[in-house]
């Protein structure tokens, strides 16, 4: 009875499609020209609780409160001087989304650009926020949000995360909306989010046999030409089926990322390593410095003198020639390197010769 369950079971296991490494097309690919655009604006925070730009050196945060404020109908005079202890002047930052239409409400962040100490309470008073071309897509206020905290007294400070940038959540109302070129034309172009053949050649696969022969073509390695409907609806309907195809997941190419600032080392799984040797050893210096106090005899006239004695010590360790022999495989390929010994400083330049060496089959990334 046992045995007829466990081949039941293996029956059905088989039964069902194996997706565990299928992915969907919308998530290596994206239509092309419907994309993100970038805001900026400067603006004035007001509502600080003594936090704000130190006007005497700021000039900018004294003339935009005084033109805001002369739109209001109140005109300060040419030769006052404002202490203004609670404005802060920021730069407004937002991402307008692709088909965003007018009402449309979007989040932005603000970033103090002046000595404020804190925007932590503030309130951003109407910012219009521009696109590359200079026209107004936008307008931005409302209260922020700062994920930090911090108090000083006696010269002492404490504080915890950034207290000079914030966030208002729907904090800009969309005036007007970008064209795409979505529903222009007879066809729509999909670009790969990394160029690969053998991926773009299963894409228009995948597609052509869902929606019919020849209606999708790859042009390269990044791009994929779909004859779509010209009914609006209709393209919509086809876009949706198209994104939710899927196909199978293919190994990237081989690449080590090696990141020198943090010694970071990352990898994929298309790495392996060929037969190599490896000497690895570590040569240290230490320098100590010792005060001595000579001291001149008595009644000689002279003075104590503080002099420095300096040692300096110069120890290698032993290099031993290490064999490494062929990973055909990633967890193969870690257990190597880890038994070096090495730092992940060290392994930067020990990549780096095996890389040299040809010993290593993946393209080498210093960022």
């Amino acid at each position: 009875m046992v045995w007829l369950l466990l081949v039941a079971g293996l029956a059905l296991w088989l039964a069902v499609p194996q997706t565990a490494h299928a992915i969907r097309i919308k998530e290596i690919a994206a239509v092309q020209g419907v994309r993100t655009n970038q805001l900026t604006g400067f603006g004035l925070v007001v509502g600080l609780d003594g936090t704000g730009d130190q006007t005497t050196q700021m000039p900018y945060t004294t003339q935009s409160m005084s033109n805001y404020l002369q739109q209001l109908g109140l005109t300060l005079p040419a030769d006052a001087k404002v202490q203004m202890k609670n404005v802060a002047a920021v730069m407004v930052t937002a991402q307008l989304p692709p088909f965003a239409q007018p009402g449309q409400l979007i989040d932005v962040t603000v970033s103090s650009i002046g000595n404020a100490k804190s925007l932590r309470g503030g309130t951003l008073i109407a910012t219009p926020l521009k696109g590359a071309d200079g026209e107004i897509y936008a307008l931005a206020q409302g209260n922020m949000l700062v994920g930090g905290a911090g108090a000083s007294a006696g010269g002492s400070k404490v504080q915890i995360n950034h207290l000079s940038a914030g966030r208002i959540p729907s904090g800009a109302q969309v005036e007007r909306s970008v064209p795409t070129p979505f529903a222009l034309g007879d066809t729509i172009d999909l670009g790969l989010n990394a160029a690969d053949f053998q991926t773009a050649r299963r894409v228009a696969q995948a597609i052509n046999d869902r929606m019919g022969t020849d209606v999708a073509q790859a042009l390269d390695g990044r791009v994929v030409r779909l004859r779509a409907p010209i009914d609006p609806n209709a393209r919509v309907v086809f876009m949706a089926e198209v994104e939710e195809l899927q196909l199978e997941a293919t190994v990237p190419a081989a690449r080590v990322i090696v990141n020198t600032r943090t010694g970071s080392i990352v990898m994929n799984q298309a790495v392996t390593l060929s037969a190599c040797a490896v000497a690895h050893g570590n040569l240290s210096v230490s320098i100590s410095s010792t005060p001595v106090v000579s001291q001149p005899n008595p009644l000689s006239g002279g003075q104590t003198v503080v002099a420095e004695k300096a040692d300096i010590k110069i120890s290698q360790d032993g290099g031993a020639v290490i064999q490494m022999d062929a990973a055909p495989q990633l967890a193969d390929l870690v257990r190597l390197l880890n038994g070096l010994g090495a730092t992940p400083q060290d392994l930067l330049a020990i990549l780096q010769a095996i890389k040299a060496a040809g010993a290593m089959n993946a393209e080498l990334e210093v960022i």
